[in-house]
């Protein structure tokens, strides 16, 4: 089977799948088709609001209504430190065609099995869903017995710092309703803040209030099947391309990731306490030493290294199963149910059947997953949910009877070769793309020799023609191309602020910021198809030339303030400004000796957009669509999608910058490319 895996790695560093479309059906929306197209997106921005939770006093009357309503366990789950980029590079493996993570050894994914032993909660009872609202004011004031000022709430979410801060200490002596209000919004907070949290800042959806009116009623929910739901559901969605943060109970991902896969575990100062309930306690503590410094692509490249022997497909086993209370252990075959999870708006399915080695049996091949369209129900408040989702309910009702089986005698090394069929087996490229594009060069440098050099005496007229077609070609991708080592070991895969060692920044987007209307327009701003104004625009540039700049004094741009295209500039490490641009009154924007295009500010990029062309016929072929001269036509038929970049993209590597015909100066040419992967950039932002 090895060989096997070997020889299936090897060819994927060509097509990295899926061969067989079938199963993942969404992979040109999936983030690894960006990725592998050289668009890195970075760490994802995580929400879990679980830093304040030890602030709220609970009284021995609260703890035990607590514990009545099923979360006495989730309740001494401290915070975690998330690892962003390990929950990035775990998202990059999801699929939301089959609910799992697709690894080179296999199908795995979180099961609710998983959530019961992580998290304490109760994967077995009624389905968490009800009523809609979209206010808070009725159902806080019977539920809570006061409504939230303006400005705490929106819609039917209530701000999580207005429940801290008028219900976070319950008076000893209050009375039972009193006590019993403080102890929902608490209860609000807690799911707020752990398994429901969302991508809307602070806030918590107050649909959940009425589940906790009557304590003993909440302890029958099924709360951990809900909360992965609600984590199935936000993997999904941060798989996708277009996203930049995720939400769920990111806590319950990275404990589980730590559990079966020896990836990014911290080391801590005491002893694992292998004794404690629930298991996620394991990883409970300040860590032994300075932070691991990881980034995305490093977990990422592991990901896609891991072997089976490299997975702990049981890791539970060794643990101690005494201190897990029976109620919950009573219900651990559910683990293993082909069945529906839901909570509220949310179906999310179950299929365990495709990771039965978590389950301690043998893989065979998995059934069909028929493709399904997640459906927003979210509808005005007042309705219940219930009677929208019937065939969803149905299956939830049925999971005990739903409970998947494994085969002894299936050949596992069958079930492989199916699996490397249809699925993606790399996230990151084996070979980068710059050695792509450096060994395709190299290829039509050899073609081109021969073309050049084949001997036609004797050949007929086609045959004659045949070659000097190739000839054309080859010359035709060449031209443009600098053979210049120097060139490539100048330029540097340059990160704009997305990734840095260690902890993550974390991109901050203002697509949807309202604007005045005398305010400029920002560069972010995009049109209805989701493009930048500027992707596509053709840009021309004659006589360039860029004097006594070193290779490292990359330059940096400046912005304008004013409506005059003609003090465009860039600013020189040193601090001098070069102008760039000067107008000569007939709407064309004509270049200085120093010339290149610049300038941060909103307003640099409105003249350049408005100005009718800057001739540049020796550029090559730049991303987010902007065709800067012919020389790279061919290449760009060639290598398509490798040349273009999305408005979403945050990186721009080598193979996607201009390739400059300057071969008498290499170092100027490194200096042009440099300047317009900052106009590139500018046109992303």
């Amino acid at each position: 089977m090895e060989a096997t895996v070997v020889l299936q790695l090897e060819s994927s560093a060509v097509n990295p799948g899926p061969i067989d479309g079938s199963v993942l059906y969404d992979q040109d929306k999936h983030v690894s088709s960006a990725v592998w197209d050289g668009q890195e997106r970075g760490a994802l921005r995580c929400h879990e609001h679980t830093s304040k939770l030890d602030q709220w006093k609970l009284t021995s009357r609260q703890i035990k209504l607590v514990e009545k309503a099923g979360f006495g366990h989730l309740r001494l789950i401290p915070a975690i430190s998330l690892d962003n980029p390990l929950i990035s590079a775990l998202v990059e493996r999801w699929r939301r065609e089959t609910n799992t993570f697709h690894l080179n050894a296999g199908e795995m994914t979180v099961t609710l099995k998983d959530v019961a032993l992580l998290l304490g909660l109760s994967i077995d009872g009624e389905p968490v869903i009800g009523i809609t609202y979209t206010s808070c004011n009725s159902v806080c004031e019977k539920f809570l017995g006061k409504a939230p000022e303006p400005g705490y709430a929106s819609g039917g979410m209530v701000k999580l710092s207005w429940l801290k801060e008028f219900f976070s200490e319950c008076p000893e002596d209050g009375s039972l309703e009193e006590v019993e209000r403080y102890t929902r919004a608490y209860l609000l907070y807690l799911v707020g803040s752990t398994i429901f949290s969302t991508t809307t800042g602070n806030k918590v959806p107050v649909m959940y209030l009425p589940l906790f009116g009557d304590f003993e009623q909440c302890g029958r929910y099924a709360w951990g099947a809900a909360a992965l739901a609600f984590l199935y559901r936000a993997l999904g969605n941060a798989s996708l391309a277009s996203q930049s943060t995720i939400s769920g109970c990111l806590t319950l991902l990275q404990c589980w990731s730590y559990y079966h896969l020896n990836i990014g575990r911290p080391k801590l100062k005491h002893e694992p306490a292998h004794d404690s309930f629930p298991y996620v306690l394991r990883w409970k503590g300040k860590q032994l030493g300075p932070t691991a410094n990881r980034d995305v692509v490093y977990y990422r490249k592991v990901l896609d290294a891991l072997k089976p022997c490299d997975i702990e497909w049981l890791p539970y086993k060794h643990l101690d199963s005494t201190v897990i209370p029976e109620d919950i252990r009573n219900t651990l075959n559910l683990g293993r149910s082909k069945t529906m999870l839901i909570c509220f708006d949310k179906a999310e399915r179950h299929l365990p059947g495709r990771c039965l080695r978590q389950c301690g049996m043998v893989q065979h091949i998995p059934d069909d997953v028929q493709p399904w369209q997640r459906k927003n129900r979210g509808v005005d408040g007042g309705v219940d949910l219930s009677a929208k989702m019937e065939l969803e309910l149905k299956e939830w009702q049925n999971r005990h009877l739903s409970i998947v089986e494994g085969d002894e005698n299936v050949d596992e090394d069958e079930y492989m070769q199916w699996y490397f069929s249809i699925t993606r087996k790399f996230v990151g490229r084996p070979i980068s793309l710059s050695t792509e594009f450096q060994r395709t060069n190299s290829g039509l440098r050899d073609i081109a020799h021969i073309a050049d050099t084949f001997p036609t005496e004797g050949l007929d007229p086609q045959q004659v023609d045949s070659i000097s077609r190739i000839r054309y070609i080859a010359h035709e991708c060449l031209r443009g191309q600098v053979d210049s080592p120097g060139v490539s070991a100048g330029i540097q895969m340059i990160e704009f602020g997305k990734r840095s060692r260690g902890k993550e920044k974390v991109r901050r987007r203002s697509f949807g910021k309202r604007k005045h209307k005398d305010e400029p327009m920002d560069c972010d701003e995009i049109n209805e198809d989701g493009r930048s104004h500027f992707h596509g625009a053709i840009i021309k540039v004659d006589d360039l030339s860029i004097d006594n700049t070193d290779l490292d004094g990359t330059h940096h741009l400046c912005g304008l303030d004013n409506e005059d295209p003609s003090e465009l500039c860039v600013m020189a490490v040193d601090g001098e400004n070069i102008p760039l641009c000067t107008d000569p009154g007939n709407g064309e924007l004509s270049m200085q000796q120093h010339c290149g295009i610049g300038g941060t500010g909103s307003n640099t990029m409105e003249h350049l957009y408005d100005a009718s062309q800057v001739n540049a016929s020796q550029l090559g072929y730049m991303p987010n669509g902007i065709h800067v001269g012919q020389a790279c036509d061919e290449m760009k038929e060639m290598h398509g999608s490798q040349y273009l970049n999305s408005m979403e993209d945050e990186v721009v590597d080598e193979s996607q910058l201009s390739h400059v015909t300057n071969e008498s100066n290499p170092q100027q040419t490194a200096v042009i490319q440099t300047e317009f992967t900052w106009f590139c950039r500018l046109c992303r932002k």
